[in-house]
């Protein structure tokens, strides 16, 4: 059975705006939430950059039922490692078992401002891999120390572990990371509906029973608003992931999509109310075999309209056709 989830932009809300929206999205019945963790929005227009960690714990105290996941968070520069997995450890704990860790491998936008500089992506991904080996060995119990390339532990334990270990799930994009994050996920994220990453993943992880994806959706019962609005505010999307790590900040990625018309962005983002079209899009998840797809509801003040379409009429939409 595929499963729906809901997008938590920390782009487009702040804090108590989105533990609002997590509360209606439990109500409209989607079966988990995933959060982004930003340092900053990709564009000006979208206007927001709450601290992902405090909006998750107080989501966690609002929520009752629904699944929750950071979609993604980076263990490599903002964040030490061993302090990702104590953040991972109490949101695990005052969810009571309902955390997934969402990991990847990090974007110029959010890094950058810790003045480190920005790694090629195959120094990431050995970044990504030694963060993975700690966390792992943190939730095992006990004290950890590790001397890696990139990263040193000295004498660390998580002092408060939950019963239930935190499932991890990793940000793919190709063969490469695949085949670093395979054998040690409990599930895999992706944001193209690409069905090789699926069976790529399987090989490598033949167990897997997860795979995460996430759409954008603009609705608004005028179609042509909708798409107004996530020309406004999504437009950044199209650059597809390999350009958008790179990019420093919002004024890069304006410029990078100054000439993306509204038009454009229709063509690959479902926008407007029409059912049939959203679930189209939504099915080439399911039909790539993943197992889990968060919706993203492009505007930050259009949150509750949608919930409550999504409650009335798409996600019984979407449940039927994914059989």
């Amino acid at each position: 059975m595929v499963r729906f989830g809901y997008t938590l932009m920390t782009e487009q809300a702040g804090p108590r705006a989105l533990v609002e929206h997590a509360v209606d999205a439990e109500q409209a019945g989607f079966d988990f939430q995933v959060m982004s963790d930003h340092y900053s929005p990709w564009l000006s227009e979208q206007g927001h950059a709450p601290y992902a960690w405090s909006v998750l714990g107080a989501v966690a105290q609002a929520t009752g039922r629904t699944e929750l996941m950071t979609y993604v968070t980076c263990p490599t520069m903002r964040y030490h490692p061993a302090v990702v997995a104590q953040k991972a450890a109490t949101m695990q704990l005052l969810s009571e078992g309902r955390f997934t860790l969402g990991l990847g491998a990090g974007e110029n936008l959010n890094e950058h401002v810790i003045g480190a500089g920005w790694p090629p992506a195959n120094v990431r991904h050995e970044m990504l891999a030694e963060a993975l080996e700690i966390i792992t060995a943190l939730f095992d119990g006990g004290y950890v120390n590790f001397a890696g390339k990139h990263y040193r532990v000295d004498s660390a334990k998580l002092w408060d572990l939950p019963d239930a270990r935190v499932p991890l799930a990793v940000a793919v994009s190709g063969k490469q990371s695949i085949e670093s994050f395979g054998p040690h996920a409990d599930a895999m994220v992706a944001v193209e509906p690409e069905a090789g990453l699926v069976d790529s993943w399987r090989r490598i992880a033949p167990d897997a029973q997860r795979f995460i994806g996430q759409i954008p959706i603009c609705f608004d019962r005028d179609e042509k608003a909708a798409a107004a609005r996530a020309h406004e505010q999504f437009r950044w999307f199209g650059g597809g992931w390999k350009v958008n790590a790179e990019l420093p900040g919002p004024a890069a990625f304006a410029g990078a999509t100054r000439f993306v018309r509204p038009e454009d962005v229709a063509e690959s983002i479902p926008c407007g109310a029409d059912v049939d079209r959203i679930a189209e899009a939504v099915s080439a998840f399911w039909k790539a075999g993943f197992t889990d797809i968060a919706l993203v509801q492009i505007g930050g003040d259009h949150q509750r309209e949608f919930l409550d379409f999504a409650g009335e009429e798409l996600l019984p939409a979407l449940r039927e056709a994914s059989g």
